[in-house]
């Protein structure tokens, strides 16, 4: 049997198999962006779907502690987009 990776969301800490995780990458460019495959090269951060989570993870700069620097507004708006169907 195989093992199944787990990762730990950065929000509620919980841990949780990888593929049930939404992942962010920062690129070594300081490219931040959401990350669907979960196989895209850089640093990555995981949430959980809870709608509490992405809020929170939006909205208290969450993901500036994740990646170590700032992130721009429209790249919040941006990841915003482009995770709204994935809420539970």
């Amino acid at each position: 049997m195989k093992k199944m990776p787990v990762r730990t969301c950065v929000v509620c800490h919980d841990k949780i198999e990888k593929k049930q995780l939404m992942r962010f990458v920062c690129t070594k460019e300081g490219d931040v962006s959401y990350d669907p495959t979960g196989k895209a090269n850089g640093r990555g951060a995981y949430i959980c779907g809870k709608p509490q989570c992405v809020d929170a993870f939006l909205k208290k700069n969450i993901l500036e502690k994740a990646f170590k620097r700032a992130i721009d507004d429209e790249v919040v708006a941006d990841v915003r987009e482009k995770i709204k169907d994935r809420l539970l």
